[in-house]
C-alpha cells in the first residue's frame, strides 16, 4: 500500500496517522468530531458551544464542496441534535445556507430569541434571493409564453422579448473577439391588455406537514414569481389541520415562509374544499395540490371533492413533492385513486416546475409531458 492510500484509509477510518500534513490532520479531526474514530473518545465531541461548532463548520466548508457540506450538516443534525444550535446567531452565520436549512429555521422560528430571529431572516432572505435569481426568469418566460397568444413583434418591449427566438435569429452576429452576441433584431410578443375575466388562475394548495418542508419553500417562491406575472392570477393556500391563505403576502416570499406552520397533521379535504370555494371560472383554473397524500381528514369527502373539481373542468394536478430530494414517500393507495379519478399524480423538481406550469396553462397532456421528462407518474387503477 503506498503512502497516498495509507492517508486515505487513515482519513476514512479516523485512525491516528503521523504522516498526515497539518491540513490533513485538521480534516481528520473535523470528521472525527462528528463520525468518531480512534482519535475521538466519543462520537459527538463538538459539545454545545456555538463558537466551537461555528469553527468546525468553517473547517468543513473549507475541505468539502457545497453538496458534501450539506450532507455533513444533515448528519450533524441527526447525530448530535444540532437543531438546538440554530438558536445561536453565531452558529447560523457559519451554516451552509440551503433550502433544508430554511425549512429548519422556519420550523424553529417560534423558539428563537429576537436576535437570532433577525439572523434567521437574513439567512432565509439570502437563500430566497438566490433561488429567485435562478428560477424567476425561466418561470416568467415559460408562463408568459403559455398564456400569451399574441402575434410576434420585431419591436417588443424588454419584458416581452422571447430570448430563445432572438438568440437563434442572431447567431450569425456573434462577435468572437468579444465573446458576445450583438442582436440585429429583437423578437417578442405584442402585449395585449387582458380583461380580468380572461386571466388564467392558479391555486397552489400546499401541504405544510413536516415531511413537505422543502416543497413549502419552493412553492412559496414559485407562487411569488407567478404572482408578479400580470397574465396569471395566483393564489397560495397552505394547510395542515387548518387552512392558511397567504395570497396577500406573495410580494414578500420571506414573509410567506414566516407565515407557514411546518409540522402537525394533515386535512387535505378541508384545504381542497377551501380552494373550491375560491374558484369562479373553473375552465380557466388550475389547482396544483402539493402533498404526499397522507390524509388525516375525511378521505371519502376528499375523493368526492376531487371528482367535483374535475367534473367542473378544473385542471387539478397532484404533486407528491416539489423538491430535489429524490423519490418521495407518499400514500400509494390514495395516489392511485386520485389518478383513477383523473388527476395526474407525480413528483417533480424545481427545475421542471416552470415547464409543468406552461404545459398545464396550455391545457396540454400533462402525463405526456411527464413521460417526456422521464417522470414516473402514479398509474390509475386498471378498468374492469
Amino acid at each position: 500500500m503506498d503512502k497516498l492510500q495509507e492517508k486515505r484509509w487513515a482519513l476514512a477510518l479516523g485512525t491516528q496517522e503521523h504522516n498526515l500534513s497539518t491540513q490533513e490532520q485538521r480534516l481528520s479531526q473535523a470528521l472525527s468530531r462528528l463520525y468518531g474514530g480512534e482519535g475521538s473518545k466519543q462520537r459527538g465531541s463538538l459539545q454545545r458551544s456555538a463558537p466551537k461548532v461555528a469553527h468546525w463548520l468553517g473547517d468543513i466548508r473549507e475541505f468539502f464542496p457545497a453538496s458534501i457540506v450539506q450532507v455533513i450538516q444533515q448528519d450533524a443534525f441527526e447525530r448530535l441534535g444540532l437543531k438546538q444550535m440554530l438558536l445561536e446567531p453565531e452558529f447560523l452565520t457559519a451554516m451552509q445556507a440551503d433550502v433544508h436549512l430554511v425549512a429548519d429555521l422556519v420550523s424553529l422560528r417560534t423558539l428563537m430569541p429576537e436576535q437570532t430571529l433577525e439572523t434567521a431572516r437574513e439567512v432565509i432572505q439570502k437563500v430566497v434571493d438566490e433561488l429567485m435569481q435562478k428560477l424567476e426568469q425561466r418561470t416568467t418566460e415559460a408562463i408568459r409564453g403559455a398564456v400569451n397568444k399574441s402575434k410576434l413583434s420585431l419591436r417588443p418591449r424588454f419584458q416581452d422579448i422571447d430570448w430563445h427566438r432572438t438568440i437563434r435569429a442572431n447567431l450569425r452576429h456573434y462577435q468572437a473577439a468579444q465573446q458576445t452576441l450583438v442582436p440585429e433584431k429583437l423578437i417578442g410578443f405584442v402585449r395585449q391588455q387582458r380583461r380580468l375575466a380572461d386571466l388564467e388562475e392558479v391555486i397552489l394548495c400546499v401541504d405544510q406537514s413536516g415531511s413537505m418542508a422543502t416543497s413549502v419553500v419552493y412553492s412559496s417562491i414559485f407562487a411569488a414569481v407567478m404572482a408578479s406575472i400580470p397574465s396569471v392570477k395566483t393564489k397560495l393556500v397552505c394547510f395542515d389541520t387548518s387552512v392558511l391563505d397567504l395570497t396577500e403576502q406573495l410580494e414578500d416570499p420571506v414573509q410567506v415562509l414566516f407565515g407557514v406552520q411546518l409540522g402537525g397533521g394533515t386535512d387535505i379535504h378541508q384545504a381542497l374544499s377551501y380552494c373550491e370555494s375560491l374558484i369562479e371560472r373553473p375552465s380557466q383554473t388550475h389547482v396544483i395540490l402539493i402533498s404526499d397524500l397522507y390524509e388525516g381528514g375525511d378521505e371519502k369527502a376528499l375523493k368526492a371533492c376531487v371528482s367535483r373539481l374535475l367534473a367542473k373542468d378544473v385542471n387539478l394536478i397532484s404533486l407528491l413533492a416539489l423538491s430535489d430530494d429524490g423519490r418521495p414517500a407518499y400514500d400509494a393507495r390514495l395516489a392511485a385513486e386520485f389518478a383513477t379519478l383523473g388527476s395526474p399524480v407525480f413528483a417533480c423538481t424545481p427545475d421542471q416546475f416552470p415547464d409543468l406550469m406552461a404545459t398545464a396553462l396550455k391545457r396540454e397532456d400533462v402525463l405526456a409531458w411527464a413521460a417526456d421528462q422521464d417522470i414516473k407518474a402514479v398509474p390509475a387503477h386498471p378498468k374492469n
